[in-house]
C-alpha cells in the first residue's frame, strides 16, 4: 500500500470514531439536532433492544427526546475498544464496546449497561454518517437509591422488561 493510501486510510479510520464520539456526547447533552448529523437521511438500520427498531433517523430522534432528553435523566455513555474495518474509501463496518450509566433521578434508580454496537458507516459528500446501528447488552446492574442507599435490584446480562422498561424515562 502507498504511503497517500495508508494516510488516507488512517484519516478514515480517525474521522470515524471522532463520528462515534461525537454521537455520544451528544446523547450525553441531549442535543437532538448533533445526533441527527451522526446519521445519513433517509433508510438507515437502528436496532436498539428495548428502545426500538427504526428505519430512519427522524423515528430514532423522536423517540430519542421524549427518552432521554429529559430532566430527570442523566446519562453517560463511554465507547471503547472500536474495532473499525474499510471495506471501501467510502464503506466502512465497526464494532464498539459501550460502558453506559442512567440515574433516573425521578425514580432513585442508577441503570449500569455493558454492550457492544455493530454499526456500518458511509461517506456522503465527503462526510462519514452511521447507516446502520445494532446495540446488543451485555450486562446489566440496576440499583434502587431510595433512602439514601444503592440496592441491587438486578445484576445479570438483560434484565426483565419489568424491571428496565425505557417508556418509564418519559417525561
Amino acid at each position: 500500500m502507498e504511503l497517500e493510501q495508508r494516510i488516507a486510510r488512517l484519516e478514515a479510520i480517525e474521522a470515524i470514531r471522532q463520528l462515534k464520539y461525537r454521537y455520544f456526547h451528544a446523547c450525553d447533552q441531549k442535543q437532538p439536532e448533533q445526533v441527527r448529523e451522526c446519521f445519513a437521511p433517509g433508510p438507515i438500520e437502528l436496532e436498539y433492544g428495548r428502545i426500538g427498531s427504526f428505519g430512519d433517523r427522524e423515528d430514532m430522534l423522536a423517540v430519542f427526546t421524549e427518552l432521554a432528553c429529559q430532566p430527570h435523566i442523566v446519562e453517560m455513555h463511554h465507547g471503547q475498544n472500536p474495532q473499525i474495518e474499510l471495506h471501501s474509501a467510502d464503506e466502512a463496518s465497526g464494532t464498539w464496546g459501550l460502558y453506559y450509566c442512567m440515574i433516573d433521578t425521578r425514580r432513585d434508580l442508577f441503570t449500569q449497561l455493558g454492550g457492544v454496537y455493530d454499526d456500518r458507516y458511509r461517506r456522503i459528500d465527503g462526510q462519514w454518517k452511521i447507516v446502520r446501528s445494532c446495540y446488543e447488552v451485555t450486562s446489566t446492574a440496576i440499583y434502587d437509591l431510595a433512602e439514601g442507599l444503592a440496592r441491587s435490584v438486578f445484576a445479570g446480562r438483560a434484565a426483565p422488561q419489568a424491571l428496565d422498561d425505557p417508556a418509564q424515562q418519559a417525561g
